[in-house]
């Protein structure tokens, strides 16, 4: 069985659909099918027409030039040319398409010469944000090609039942889709170093209660009222990791007991995350339609704080180890931090409710499973 993975990037850059397919890859491999992924180099190409060849760390990944993002679309006019080398030599019996990812719609024009069946793995909807309005005009124009490529492809992979009832998108195409949730592998992720644990001990400093973030910055994560709602909280550190466009804007209405530390490097986020006492997700619009990092928290059985949004698979993914907030409710994000730095019970029980609830739904190996029987099912 021979499948060729479609998706927007693949590490090192960091994103929750690039961290899943990095771990799902190999995993699949390990039963059977054998692979190779189609994605955008995160890094300006350093010629105008570069060889079409595998990346030089990982193998069975194609980056095809990108010449930057338009409303986070990758802008490659490489990639159809890419693809339709990859489909002549590489002959996939299936097509796995990771999406939202406007490069998948190179198929359509590729359709013609090669007669192949496809999966939709659905990550999340465009949504029409009510924030970035700039979204909800391109949606107008990019919702025909979506709706063409759920049409005709043979099964759509959906990451949780909140997310597929909830999505307008799925809504025609309910009897075709399959809920298989994202997954993580735990060994991946590696153990950190004495100078990392060291390194961390000194970011977090003399505090009673630390609490993590790690996610882009940007508009829809909700950073701005998690800031917010530590202003008064001096005994708490707030240790926010990632970059993003918001960066500048977040260092300004920042209070002293929160610091931004940008990306970090493997081994300092598995320090961050295994001396943290919590992990807090503030998301507040349902373009964070999983929430990959949870998963992470979970795996070192740290208790999650989040927003209830039941149109998301985010506080699906959480479950009962979590706190689950208002949407942007300040006051509430208050009383959750609170609730848990006085309550280490209930901290080291949400933590192991995680914990438990990753080995036994989210595991890589299960994920794996469930999408090569997917395969299976499609090419009989």
């Amino acid at each position: 069985m021979k499948v060729l993975h479609i998706g927007k990037f693949y590490p090192p850059f960091s994103g929750g659909i690039e961290t899943f397919m990095a771990d799902l890859l190999p995993e699949l491999n390990k039963l059977g099918v054998q692979q190779l992924a189609l994605v955008h180099d995160h890094q300006k190409p350093l010629t105008l027409f570069p060889e079409i060849k595998p990346d030089s760390q990982f193998p069975f990944v194609y980056r095809a030039p990108c010449y930057g993002r338009l409303l986070y679309a990758p802008i490659s006019p490489h990639f159809p040319f890419w693809f339709n080398r990859l489909l002549k030599n590489f002959k996939p019996d299936l097509l796995h398409f990771h999406v939202p990812n406007t490069s998948a719609f190179w198929f359509f024009l590729l359709a013609i010469k090669y007669k192949i069946p496809y999966v939709v793995h659905w990550h999340a909807d465009v949504v029409s944000s009510t924030i970035e309005k700039s979204l909800a005009l391109a949606y107008k124009i990019y919702r025909p090609f979506e709706q063409r490529l759920l049409e005709n492809g043979s099964a759509i992979i959906a990451t949780s039942p909140t997310y597929l009832k909830a999505s307008p998108a799925l809504k025609n195409w309910k009897e075709k889709c399959r809920v298989i949730p994202l997954g993580l592998n735990p060994q991946r992720l590696p153990v950190p170093t004495q100078d990392a644990l060291n390194w961390a001990k000194e970011k977090w400093g003399e505090t009673d209660f630390k609490i993590l973030h790690i996610g882009r910055l940007t508009y829809y994560k909700g950073q701005s009222y998690l800031l917010q709602a530590l202003r008064d909280l001096k005994d708490t550190k707030l240790l926010l990791v990632g970059d993003g466009e918001l960066k500048e804007s977040l260092l300004e209405q920042k209070p002293e007991n929160v610091e931004l530390l940008g990306c970090c490097s493997d081994e300092q986020v598995a320090a961050l995350l295994s001396t943290c006492e919590a992990f807090c997700l503030p998301s507040i619009e349902r373009t964070e339609a999983f929430g990959m990092v949870l998963l992470e928290a979970m795996n070192y059985s740290k208790p999650l704080i989040v927003n209830k949004m039941l149109d998301s698979g985010m506080s699906w993914v959480a479950g009962n180890a979590s706190l689950k907030c208002e949407i942007g409710n300040i006051d509430d994000l208050k009383k959750a931090i609170i609730k848990l730095r006085d309550n280490p019970d209930l901290r080291n029980h949400l933590g192991q409710l995680g914990n438990q609830r990753l080995q036994q739904e989210f595991h890589i190996s299960k994920i794996a499973q469930q999408i090569k029987q997917l395969y299976v099912d499609i090419l009989g």
